[in-house]
């Protein structure tokens, strides 16, 4: 090939590369609406503020039979939407859902009426009261899945380190940044702060609710004087997530707590958790992270990009976990607690128009819907479930007594 040739093609492939890096970035308007469904499954018994609210809360007698291991999987729903358009009156809007949710024909999604902020004087700085009680107390985090706690652990909070002195100086006891690490970045869906206007369900005027036997199969339609219309359809794979159940929560001889469970179908990723105490003063907590968290920084939800960096991290356990071991020395020291542990399913998420292929066409998004999911069970740990199956269906005792058997069977799913 000759030499003139060979520069023109280069000159030619340089212009091409150069006209693509050029090409401006797709412009993007809206979503004027954006709606999230958060559906949740909660079988066992669930830690206070685990599982989020929705229709369908467990009643008191619901609550008293999952404390005792029964009373089936119960779901809750919560319908959440937001907007930047405001209504030319009274705002209105209704979540029209398929026949299988079997909570009615339609769902009034209302706005919450603002509530007046009293008008409060400047007033100085509170100094600290002369009967001022230095703090006390201690929190021990442990970590890991395994019958034995890794080198380093437990992390210890010494509260009593928290004088006004310190404080003002702005030292924290040590440990203290464990408190501070969230599992995952928090979600921020629609809320009456921000949005222009936000509707909800269940609220005040909702007379139904969802069973245990709803499906959120079929189509959905959103409307209202406030949001455009939003129509959208979930398949089988979109339903709620199926319950969570420890087959296995048992006491090894070593001293650990072995727990194990069936594959919840569409689940993503796992994660368990154990509180307990050690004295009147002392808190213990642990999680199935394989990095440092403290058990509560979990969150109900999080995002498809979140799970696939946490399964990544090791942080939260990847979808064909069945089992983890919750170390001797956290149940020792935990002494009798509670155990939680939660299934993440994989959100979907909806939006309309569908984005134009030419990035040279604006893409003005009227709305996008998010639906996520997540499944929950807990209970006593190193006591089984009455109908679980733990410790071969027979009671295997609070951590420091004699356990019914371990039980190394796996139930399939």
């Amino acid at each position: 090939m000759r030499k003139g040739h060979k520069l023109s093609l280069l000159a030619g492939a340089t212009i091409v590369a150069t006209a693509a890096i050029a090409q401006p970035a797709q412009k993007v308007t809206g979503p004027i609406a954006v709606y999230w469904m958060s559906a949740a499954t909660q079988s066992g018994f669930g830690m206070p503020g685990a599982g989020g609210a929705g229709g369908g809360r467990p009643s008191a007698s619901q609550l008293m039979a999952m404390m005792n291991g029964g009373g089936g999987a119960q779901h809750t729903l919560t319908l959440q939407l937001g907007s930047s358009q405001a209504p030319q009156g009274a705002p209105h809007a209704e979540h029209l859902p398929p026949p299988a949710l079997a909570a009615g024909d339609s769902l009034p999604l209302v706005t919450p009426k603002p509530v007046a902020q009293p008008v409060r004087e400047e007033e100085p700085p509170p100094a600290l009261p002369r009967e001022y009680q230095k703090p006390k107390g201690k929190m021990l985090i442990f970590w890991g899945c395994g019958e034995h706690a890794r080198p380093g652990q437990p992390v210890v909070i010494d509260f009593s380190q928290m004088t006004p002195e310190k404080m003002q100086a702005g030292q924290m006891p040590a440990g203290m940044a464990a408190l501070s690490h969230m599992i995952a970045a928090p979600m921020r869906p629609p809320s009456a702060s921000r949005n222009k206007t936000y509707g909800d369900w269940p609220n005040a005027e909702a007379r139904t609710s969802v069973s245990p036997q709803s499906s959120l199969v079929g189509d959905h339609v959103v409307r209202g004087d406030y949001s455009p219309d939003i129509k959208f359809a979930l398949r089988q794979d979109q339903d709620f997530l199926g319950p969570l159940t420890l087959t296995t929560n048992a006491k090894l001889p070593s001293g650990a707590v072995q727990l194990g469970w069936p594959s919840v179908p569409n689940a993503q990723a796992y994660v368990a958790s154990f509180m307990g105490s050690a004295g009147q003063d002392t808190i213990v907590m642990w999680v199935s992270s394989e990095t440092q968290a403290a058990g509560f920084a979990l969150p109900d939800y999080i995002s498809n990009a979140e799970l696939a960096r946490l399964v990544q991290a090791r942080t939260l356990m990847g979808a064909d976990a069945t089992s983890c071991a919750v170390p001797k020395e956290a149940v020792d020291a935990g002494r009798q607690g509670l155990v939680q542990m939660v299934a993440y399913g994989r959100e979907a998420n909806f939006a309309w128009p569908e984005r134009p292929k030419d990035p040279k066409v604006p893409w003005n998004i009227a709305w996008e819907v998010k639906v996520r999911y997540r499944s929950a069970t807990g209970g006593m740990l190193g006591m089984a479930m009455p109908g679980a199956g733990g410790g071969r269906g027979r009671p295997g005792g609070y951590p420091g007594q004699q356990p019914g058997g371990p039980d190394g069977d796996r139930a399939q799913a």
